[in-house]
């Protein structure tokens, strides 16, 4: 079982090398990069080119580790038993499964995606420890041990907003996903728009290229957000010399929304403009 990429995701020989070599060690896969670089794509690609199912775990600030374990409604099962439902002898129907437990008892091999780990608590990654070394856990109001029989291939993304314990760190498989260059960057481009017109191409490259080389630009455009732009530059018929030669240096991008996402950026640039315009007289 080799992951080789797909034709609807451009892969580095390095991400592919990474992937397989998670599947190699049965190990979790965590992938970093900057936000928009196609982590979470990564593993719902990896699933498909596979022929597995797809498990998705998406981690939010309130999410505790217990969730992705199960989850025991004792508030629901104190209402039943004062209205005397019969279900409530049995506390199984008050468990409710957490991710983990539906890639462990799968039945075959799946892939997890735990998304965004390092949006949680700090303690997180550390609470998961055991059940993602062992593969198993142990529901204390049943008395069962939930073990998974055929591992599966654990993918977590995570965007750097807070550094993650060591303990977690040793117990995964590492690749952080480099920005791509212009020749990749062209490659992820053809997959999603073939028919684009080369002189619009290179002159949005060009456009973006420059604006994430601008000193001090908080939110620098990403492989997301530029596919973004292309999708409205051709939707709106641009013309190329819009975005390049004198005109380019006198005018931030049109429909640069798609691009700069604050206006500390914004306004960056348009100084930066005025300042080309004042120089050049």
């Amino acid at each position: 079982m080799r992951f080789t990429g797909s034709d609807d995701y451009v892969a580095t020989d390095d991400l592919m090398l990474a992937v397989n070599a998670a599947i190699t060690l049965e190990r979790p896969l965590l992938i970093k990069g900057e936000p928009g670089t196609g982590k979470t794509v990564l593993a719902f690609e990896v699933a498909k080119a596979l022929g597995l199912e797809m498990i998705t775990w998406h981690v939010k600030s309130t999410t505790k580790a217990q969730h992705g374990l199960y989850e025991y409604d004792a508030v629901s099962r104190l209402r039943d038993s004062q209205l005397g439902d019969d279900k409530v002898h049995d506390i199984k129907n008050y468990i409710q499964k957490g991710k983990l437990w539906e890639a462990f008892t799968a039945g075959e091999r799946v892939v997890l995606l735990i998304d965004e780990i390092d949006k949680a608590d700090i303690e997180f990654p550390n609470d998961l420890l055991q059940e993602l070394d062992r593969m198993e856990f142990f529901v204390y109001e049943t008395g069962e041990t939930v073990k998974a029989d055929i591992r599966p291939i654990v993918i977590i993304t995570s965007n750097n907003e807070k550094e993650l314990p060591d303990a977690f760190l040793r117990r995964c498989f590492f690749h952080y996903i480099q920005f791509p260059d212009k020749d990749t960057m062209k490659e992820i481009v053809d997959v999603h728009f073939p028919e684009i017109k080369k002189d619009l191409l290179t002159a949005a490259m060009e456009a973006f290229f420059g604006l994430r080389e601008i000193p001090g630009v908080k939110k620098k455009p990403s492989t997301s957000e530029l596919l973004d732009w292309l999708k409205l530059l051709v939707a709106e018929d641009i013309p190329p010399e819009s975005l390049k030669g004198k005109e380019n240096s006198n005018a931030i991008p049109p429909l640069y929304g798609a691009l700069l996402k604050n206006e500390q950026d914004v306004h960056m640039v348009e100084r930066l403009v005025f300042m080309s315009r004042r120089e050049r007289g």
